[in-house]
């Protein structure tokens, strides 16, 4: 009952609405740092392709307000997230339209392939994409290959990114993903930019998955500083 109570199409839009109204008053009430912006202007703005880890996506969409705000090449720019098609990712989609994010529905799992093309259109447009490459189900912090081939097709370096708040809440799930807490600093973190080989975009993993490591312990550093 419970269930078909939450997938009717009513539900699931107070759900996005409420999940909405929680991303503004973190975003209003937290004291937001940006660290590495130097990194995404070496890469002259757009186009770019910024990865987060799964557990950091409460905070991708602030923290792409928040490069927009530092970086005058993507102010004002939406940016395309890789979401599941799943009823959760309908609900991610609506609640971030806000901030300058739209949402591809595909994942690793189903629609894939169709969802990495659609993002190769974006960028070869001139857009920006956002990847969380251990989603939607795991394992944690292992970057699937699409991240990888995304980069390699269009000729793009990746640009890791984590972030972290003083005052959050971890979940149980799978990738104990971060719930960050009102009235709080929050710091979002972009490493250096990571070129993937065009013929062999495999090799670059075990790079994208340290710098990914990286940018979240720089940014959980930051906070508890």
């Amino acid at each position: 009952m419970l269930k078909r109570l939450i997938r009717h199409p009513a539900a699931q839009a107070l759900l996005a609405w409420l999940i909405g109204l929680y991303l503004r008053l973190i975003w209003a009430t937290t004291r937001w740092q940006l660290e590495g912006a130097e990194h995404a202007k070496v890469t002259c703005g757009v186009p770019m392709i910024l990865a987060f880890w799964h557990e950091c996506l409460p905070m991708a969409a602030q923290g792409w307000r928040l490069m927009g705000q530092h970086i005058p090449a993507v102010s004002g720019l939406r940016a395309q997230a890789l979401i599941s098609r799943h009823r959760d990712g309908r609900l991610i989609a609506r609640a971030v339209a806000p901030f300058d994010v739209e949402v591809v529905r595909a994942s690793s799992s189903k629609g894939g392939a169709a969802g990495l093309r659609q993002l190769l259109r974006v960028l070869e447009g001139g857009g920006v994409a956002v990847i969380t490459p251990d989603g939607p189900r795991g394992p944690a912090r292992e970057a699937a290959p699409g991240i990888a081939q995304l980069a390699a097709l269009a000729g793009l370096p990746v640009l890791a990114c984590g972030a972290a708040s003083s005052r959050m809440r971890r979940a149980r799930s799978w990738d104990r993903m971060r719930f960050p807490l009102p009235f709080a600093r929050a710091v979002v973190v972009i490493e250096a930019p990571i070129t993937v080989p065009r013929d062999d975009p495999a090799s670059a993993l075990p790079a994208i998955t340290a710098a990914l490591n990286r940018a979240t312990e720089r940014a959980d550093q930051a906070v508890a500083r």
